[in-house]
C-alpha cells in the first residue's frame, strides 16, 4: 500500500465501523436504524431539544435527508417533532422515554467499537493518529 491509498483506506475502515455499529444494534433489537439514525440519537443524547437546522449541521447532512432520517425515528417512536409556537419555520426534535433509554445501549456499542478500533494501537499512536487526522480536516 502506498500513501496516495490512504483515503481508500479512511473509506474502508469507515464502512467496516459502520457495519460494526449496525450489527451491534441489531444485536440490541435495533433493526432498521443505521448509523445516521444513531448520530440523532447520539446529537439528541447531548443536547435535549435540537432545530431540524441543528441536526442537519451537527451529523453533517442535507435537511431534506435529516427530514427524511427523523421521520423514521417518529414512527419508530424514539423521537417526537413539535413546530416552534412562535416561528412556525423551525420544528424542534426532542427523544422519547423510549428514545432516551438508547443511551445506554449506545454507550455500551460505542465502548465496543472503540476497543476493536484501537486494538493494538497504543496511546501515544492514538493521540498522533487524531492529530494527523484533524491537521487533514482542517486542510479542507
Amino acid at each position: 500500500m502506498e500513501t496516495r491509498d490512504i483515503i481508500s483506506l479512511i473509506s474502508k475502515i469507515r464502512e467496516k465501523v459502520n457495519r460494526f455499529i449496525v450489527a451491534e444494534m441489531v444485536k440490541q433489537g435495533l433493526d432498521g436504524i443505521g448509523t445516521s439514525h444513531g448520530d440523532i440519537i447520539y446529537a439528541l443524547l447531548q443536547k435535549h431539544r435540537l432545530t431540524m437546522a441543528d441536526i442537519s449541521q451537527r451529523i453533517n447532512k442535507d435537511k431534506s435527508t435529516v427530514t427524511a432520517l427523523v421521520d423514521k425515528l417518529v414512527r419508530l417512536g424514539l423521537v417526537t417533532k413539535e413546530r416552534d409556537q412562535e416561528d412556525t419555520r423551525f420544528v424542534y426534535v426532542t427523544l422519547t422515554e423510549k428514545g432516551r433509554e438508547l443511551e445506554t445501549v449506545f454507550e455500551a456499542i460505542s465502548a465496543d467499537m472503540l476497543e476493536q478500533f484501537y486494538r493494538n494501537i497504543s496511546e501515544k499512536e492514538q493521540e498522533t493518529l487524531l492529530s494527523i487526522l484533524m491537521k487533514i480536516n482542517n486542510n479542507f
